[in-house]
């Protein structure tokens, strides 16, 4: 079984070091070119191809995946199969290639939250599952025969970041699996057509302005919205102090669901904690990044920070 491996995040790191680690031939490995990060600008390596570098295996960093000059690499590395997890929408030139076919890995349980986000967006939405899926690669993306599926529970306390964690483990699972059940029953699987769904719901990328918290929102919503989007991008707000605007990222929060009078967005504040007032009740942050700060709990943001006379913007 010869494979070639395409990604480039963190997220496919596991996965890549889990067939290595169970001896399958990894004859190439795809990934992001190296580009500038940072606030040196300094030239960034994937995770990916560090991961490929420590096991001496051959990397490829196209540009353009439709030139001739990479299409002729994956042919002259005759993959039985290509396996890709986290990387960028394969021509159908590159896809055909392999005679086993090429799979995706997709943090979802599809056809559930197809699209770039699905981690993130699954918290959001207050899931209470969610899982890694296997499936064939085909003209549109998320939307291919789907080969196996595994499944995770999402605490109510959970963030994205826990969730990426466990589902990542899971890929690193679900990618050895998915290989071994290839080789047994090539081309076997399930079109997603077949799967009922009441709502199918998306995964669309994430944007700054999508992270802005909605005080308008029921309670359950904002605190879902911050830990979905916790702890990268961040949800965030904008606080009003005298004459300047201070943007806010809340990382984590706690909701207590009350009856009150207060208009929402009031700031009640004691020695120790704030309570933001929504509709049904109130939202308490207990891990917040002041604009020019670092992160850090709201008991020690308030020793250096007053939330008296402090307005959100609604």
């Amino acid at each position: 079984m010869r494979i070639l491996y395409m990604g480039t995040p963190e997220f496919a790191v596991a996965p890549l070091q889990n067939l290595i680690n169970q001896n399958y031939t990894i004859v190439g490995v795809v990934t992001a070119p190296d580009k500038p990060a940072g606030r040196g600008q300094q030239i960034s390596m994937s995770a990916v191809k560090t991961c490929a570098l420590q096991h001496n295996l051959s990397i490829f960093q196209p540009t353009n995946l439709k030139s001739e000059e990479f299409i002729t690499q994956v042919r002259t590395l005759q993959p039985d199969i290509i396996l890709v997890i986290a990387f960028r929408m394969l021509p159908k030139v590159i896809w055909e290639i392999p005679p086993l076919g090429t799979i995706n890995i997709h943090g979802s349980l599809l056809p559930q939250y197809r699209g770039a986000a699905p981690i993130h967006w699954a918290v959001v939405n207050g899931e209470t599952q969610t899982g890694v899926t296997s499936f064939y690669i085909n003209e549109t993306i998320d939307t291919g025969n789907i080969i196996l599926q595994k499944t995770i529970d999402i605490a109510h306390t959970d963030t994205t970041g826990l969730v990426y964690e466990r589902l990542m483990n899971l890929a690193a699972e679900l990618s050895v699996e998915t290989i071994k059940y290839v080789q047994k029953h090539p081309h076997t699987s399930t079109p997603q057509e077949s799967i009922t769904c009441v709502v199918l719901h998306h995964a669309p990328k994430i944007e700054k302005e999508t992270c802005k918290i909605n005080w308008n929102a029921c309670g359950t919503n904002i605190y879902n919205h911050i830990r979905g989007f916790s702890p990268f991008p961040a949800a965030w707000t904008l606080l009003k102090k005298q004459d300047k605007t201070i943007i806010c990222k809340i990382y984590f929060a706690l909701f207590t669901p009350a009856s009150h009078d207060y208009i929402i967005g009031t700031i009640l504040t004691d020695q120790t904690n704030i309570s933001i007032a929504v509709k049904d009740g109130f939202i308490q942050p207990t891990d917040i990044q002041l604009e020019g700060k670092k992160r850090m709990s709201i008991q020690e943001c308030m020793r250096g920070f007053s939330f008296t006379d402090v307005q959100i913007e609604i």
